[in-house]
């Protein structure tokens, strides 16, 4: 099989396997308790299933970034596929728009997870930094109108990756490296969504 026609067979997985995973979102958040209701908008439940998809079936950067935009954005259509036809409305523009400018980083970063020390350690910086940014902001921003709980997991996630990525590499230079881009990333994080709101007021 010609290389450029497997490469757009693993694009088009990713993109399909994340139209059916946000077709099946809202079907589950009917079954989710309470607590985790701030998934339903949150960055980190896209960036978490796009980073797996492009993990798992990418091989080679460039296929890393196309799938990352690609898989952000399937999985938003297949939301608000879904959503319209349980009668339930969804604006996907914000979230077209995130996996366009996003979505190709992400991707990269779950990509580089694969690769050298130094690309694991920058990747784990960018992934890790988004789940727990997003999860600082949920705590002391949201968290009067929002459960804890799930920025709890978030931040857990996060923490758990870097702690692999530190495991993995053994490199104390990197894994310094990697935890003050994380800090970076998820301080950046803050602010962004921070300044987004006093905008979209």
């Amino acid at each position: 099989m010609p290389p450029i026609v497997a490469s757009s067979l693993r694009i088009a997985g990713i993109t399909a396997a994340a139209l059916v995973l946000g077709g099946l979102t809202p079907l589950g958040q009917g079954a989710l308790p309470p607590e985790f209701s701030s998934l339903a908008n949150s960055a980190s439940g896209w960036t978490i299933p796009t980073a797996l998809l492009v993990w798992l079936l990418a091989r080679g950067y460039p296929e890393a970034a196309i799938g990352g935009a690609l898989g952000f954005i399937a999985l938003t259509i297949g939301y608000t596929v879904a959503s319209a036809w349980r009668g339930v409305d969804f604006d996907p523009l914000f979230w077209v728009i995130v996996g366009v400018v996003v979505g190709p980083f992400i991707g990269l970063a779950a990509h580089a997870l694969r690769r050298t020390p130094l690309h694991a350690a920058l990747g784990t910086g960018l992934l890790s930094g988004v789940l727990v940014g997003e999860a600082i902001y949920g705590l002391i921003v949201v968290g009067d109108t929002t459960s804890p709980v799930y920025w709890w997991i978030a931040a857990a996630l996060g923490v758990a990756l870097l702690l692999a990525t530190a495991v993995r590499i053994r490199r104390p230079r990197l894994i310094v490296s990697a935890t003050a881009l994380t800090a970076t990333i998820a301080a950046a994080f803050v602010i962004a969504y921070q300044l987004l709101g006093s905008i979209s007021r």
